[in-house]
This record gives structure tokens, C-alpha cells and sequence, in this order.
């Protein structure tokens, strides 16, 4: 039997309970990117009464988070490159503090909208460098289950943001409630940016900085046993490209071309077979993770809610609060199913979910908008269909877009690689969110989700086709699974030989 580099890692089912630790501070960060996104839903319904703003300015205040992301995701792979993984998660929580500040101010629409901005740049570092850092520090055998954690966080910050919704919106006056709701994130903030710095660095970063002995005490940490800290110790070194047998507590790298123009090259411009077939991986699942239309229901689901006949405020945001419920329910239940069944099969079954859900959903709205009257059981349908759709969703690819593309791209492209996903994710979640209300009222809210439907179709094809499994490697090893010559249906895992014993 021919053993590959990543069955060397220690692959036993003994969970480690620092590298855990390591992966919930990291992923603190996430709830407030989610709390963020999830709380304007609900704060346009007051802000709207407050500034008697309009629909298109609704449309740039929810867009411009993304856009403003989409800045912030492009220059966080190099800076974290440059200062580290840990101190750019600091440095999310510094931009998160200064915009929900701004926000809370909110005199005006502009201000609010720099505020956003902000807040928006802080989403873009922390949805790249969360999940890159909790796989950098994990096994393979539990890195499914850690690279989730930011995106269980972000539904969590989903989730309190609609909670904040109702509670503030309810008792306290219009032109305070909604300003305390955009505000109190800042709170939080200040308890990421302060608990961050207690955090050790990533072992595979610190072997990019040559800094040998700084990285294999964090390994001996992060690792059950001595053996597979230095098992996983020798795999970066030669990924490095450094001799595996160094002991030497520094060392001067060959080259400095995991920073700077020498990573684009690769990346973009040159890039082997096996990068070109990752990047195109990368892009595709961020890309089809928002155009299938996941903004849309849960920026708007009051909206949504209205148009299938929900017309009490409350009541629009209770419906709201058990989207966000749905949610974290399903993302916790994909915790404990991504690193058993695997990421290939959680992405066909939750997309062929979301193409029912997205189909039921457009048919519910399109019998309640033909119709003079409320129709129960569209009412009910709609309702029914919205929730199994984010449930379908947050399931598999909700999580699974993290976690694939923090995991694949070989150590020296990894952080730059992520970023390019995280831009793409964030230009289509800002396309999603500023023409939604366009979209809906130009085909019928009905055949704006009927549309999505079609999108989604297109997505699992594109899965089945282009994504191999990535379950149980080392992410040394990704290079090898994204060099075999047999389309990504047939790539399949080798498992460990203790896990087959």
C-alpha cells in the first residue's frame, strides 16, 4: 500500500481541545460580520421611517457592505501574508469597532453610509483570514469541522441581529432603537480584538517567516501527539521548500515568492494544471454560493414574508428570527456531517434541496401575487419553502464554500487564493443584494426565485463536474488530488490506514 504525505498526519478521532479554541477565538470575529448582514434587515424597515430614504437607497445601503467586503477580502491575503493571520483578524475587529460606531451615530444617510463601508472592509479581512486560519492550524481528520466554525458564527451573528431587530424595534423609539441596533456591535468588537492577541500564531505562517521553533510549539499544541506535530511540522517545511530534516530554530527561506507579485504569477497569470483547476473550484463554489440566492432571503425576508401575506411589522420579524434559527440549526447539524460524509456529498444533497425549496418558494409567490386575496396555503408554503431553502443551504454549501476553498490552494498561494474567492463572493453577494428589489419587481418576486432555481440547477452540475473531495487530506496533499486526470466525480479519498483498520 502506497501511503500519501497526508496519511501521515495522525488521523484518529481524538479531538484537540486547544486547536478548538484556537478556531472559536478566530471565528468570534464572524459573528459580528454576521450580526452586520443580518441586522439590516430588519433596521431598513426603520430606517426607511426614520430618513425616509427609497427603495434604491435601501438597495445601496444593503449592497454596499459587500462592495465595500470586496476591497477588503482583495488586500487581506496579502496583509495577512505580511503580518500574520492573527493580527489581521485584530485588525477586522478594529474596522468592525470604528463602523458600528459610525452606524450608531447615523445623523444622516451619508454617515451611515461611511459607517457601513467600514464595517464593510472589516467583512471582507474577517470572512477571508477565519476559516484560513482554523485550517491552518487543524488535522486533517477534524478541519471540516473547524473551518465551519466562522460560518456557525456568522449565522449566530445572522441570528442576533434579527433577535436585536425585534427586541429594539419594539421597545424602544424609532430614532433610537435602530441606532443602538447598528451601534452595539462594537461591544463584541472590543472583546475579539482584545481576546485575538491571546491566540498563537499559525504554524504554517510562521514556517513562511522561517520562524522553525516558534511553529512547532504551536504544533505541539494544536497536535494530540508529539509524532504528528512533527509529522505535520515536516509536511510544511516541504511545502515551503524547506528541507524536511532542519532543525534550526530560524532559518532565511529560498525565496520571499509567497509574498508580493510572485503569488499572482502563479495564481493568475502561470498557473500549473492543478492551481488553474483550484482556482476555477475556488471561484465557481463563491460564485454559486450567492447566485443562488441566499442574499435575497435573508436581507429580505421581510419583504418576502409581506408578499406572501405577513402585514403585522412584529410578525414579519418573528418570521425573520426563525429563518435565522433554521440556519444555525442545520449549520451545526453540518459540523459533525462534513468530515464523516464528506464535502462532494453534502454539496449535491443540500443543492438539490435548495432547487426544490427555491421551486415551491417561486410557485407560492406566484399563486399569492395571481391572486385578489390571501390564499392559506400559499401563505403557509411560502413560508415552509423559505425555511427548508436555508435549511437545504446552511446544510452544505453555506458551510462547505468556506471550508473547500481555505483548504485547497498549496501554503505559499493559500491566503491570496482565499481572497480571490472572498472577492467573488462578496461582488456576487453585492449583485444579489442591490438588485433584488430591481429583479422582483421587473419578473414577479416569483420569478425572481424561479430564476434562482434554474442558477441552482447550474450549480450542482458545476459540483459534481469540477469539485473532487477533499475529505481527510492534508492540505499539503491538495496539489496531488487536483492533479489526477479523472474529472472530479471520480477523484475519490484514500483513507487513512488506522481509519480503515
Amino acid at each position: 500500500m502506497i501511503i500519501n504525505q497526508g496519511d501521515k498526519e495522525d488521523q484518529t478521532n481524538t479531538f484537540n481541545k486547544y486547536a478548538f479554541a484556537c478556531a472559536i477565538v478566530a471565528s468570534m470575529v464572524s459573528i459580528v460580520s454576521g450580526y452586520d448582514t443580518g441586522v439590516m434587515s430588519g433596521a431598513m424597515l426603520f430606517i426607511k421611517e426614520d430618513l425616509g430614504i427609497s427603495d434604491t437607497q435601501q438597495e445601496v445601503l444593503a449592497g454596499i457592505l459587500n462592495l465595500c467586503a470586496l476591497v477588503g477580502s482583495l488586500t487581506a491575503g496579502r496583509t495577512s501574508d505580511y503580518i500574520g493571520r492573527r493580527y489581521t483578524i485584530f485588525l477586522a475587529s478594529i474596522l468592525f469597532i470604528l463602523g458600528a460606531g459610525l452606524m450608531g451615530y447615523g445623523p444622516n444617510y451619508a454617515i451611515l453610509m461611511v459607517g457601513r463601508c467600514v464595517c464593510g472592509v472589516g467583512v471582507g479581512f474577517a470572512l477571508m483570514i477565519a476559516p484560513v486560519y482554523s485550517a491552518e492550524i487543524s488535522s486533517a481528520s477534524s478541519r471540516g469541522f473547524l473551518t465551519s466554525l466562522p460560518e456557525l458564527c456568522i449565522g449566530i451573528g445572522i441570528l442576533l441581529g434579527y433577535i436585536s431587530n425585534y427586541v429594539l424595534g419594539k421597545y424602544l423609539s424609532l430614532k433610537l432603537g435602530w441606532r443602538l441596533m447598528l451601534g452595539i456591535a462594537a461591544l463584541p468588537s472590543f472583546v475579539v480584538a482584545f481576546c485575538i492577541l491571546t491566540m498563537p500564531e499559525s504554524p504554517r505562517w510562521l514556517v513562511m517567516q522561517g520562524q522553525l521553533g516558534k511553529a512547532k510549539k504551536v504544533l505541539m499544541q494544536v497536535s494530540n501527539t508529539t509524532q504528528e506535530a512533527e509529522l505535520r511540522l515536516k509536511d510544511i517545511k516541504i511545502a515551503a521548500g524547506l528541507d524536511e530534516n532542519c532543525n534550526d530554530e530560524t532559518v532565511k527561506l529560498p525565496q520571499k515568492s509567497h509574498q508580493g507579485e510572485g503569488v499572482w504569477k502563479e495564481l493568475i497569470l502561470r498557473p500549473t494544471p492543478s492551481v488553474r483547476w483550484m482556482l476555477i473550484a475556488a471561484v465557481g463554489i463563491h460564485f454559486f454560493e450567492h447566485a443562488t440566492g441566499i442574499e435575497a432571503v435573508m436581507l429580505y425576508s421581510p419583504r418576502i414574508f409581506r408578499k406572501a401575506g405577513i402585514t403585522s411589522k412584529e410578525k414579519l420579524l418573528l418570521a425573520t428570527i426563525g429563518v435565522g434559527l433554521t440556519k444555525i440549526v442545520f449549520l451545526v447539524i453540518a459540523l459533525f456531517l462534513l468530515d464523516k460524509l464528506g464535502r462532494r456529498r453534502l454539496l449535491q444533497i443540500s443543492t438539490g434541496g435548495m432547487i426544490i425549496g427555491l421551486t415551491l418558494l417561486g410557485l407560492s409567490l406566484t399563486v399569492v401575487d395571481k391572486s385578489n386575496g390571501n390564499v392559506l396555503w400559499a401563505l403557509i408554503l411560502s413560508i415552509v419553502a423559505t425555511y427548508a431553502y436555508v435549511a437545504f443551504f446552511n446544510i452544505g454549501l453555506g458551510p462547505i464554500t468556506w471550508v473547500y476553498s481555505s483548504e485547497i490552494f498549496p501554503l505559499k498561494l493559500r491566503a491570496q487564493g482565499a481572497s480571490i474567492g472572498v472577492a467573488v463572493n462578496r461582488t456576487m453577494n453585492a449583485v444579489v443584494s442591490m438588485t433584488f428589489i430591481s429583479i422582483y419587481k421587473a419578473i414577479t418576486i416569483g420569478g425572481s426565485f424561479f430564476m434562482f432555481a434554474g442558477i441552482s440547477v447550474l450549480a450542482w452540475l458545476f459540483f459534481y463536474f469540477f469539485l473532487p473531495e477533499t475529505k481527510g487530506k492534508a492540505l499539503e496533499e491538495m496539489e496531488m488530488v487536483f492533479t489526477k486526470k479523472s474529472s472530479g466525480k471520480n477523484v475519490a479519498i484514500e483513507m487513512d490506514p488506522i481509519q480503515k483498520v
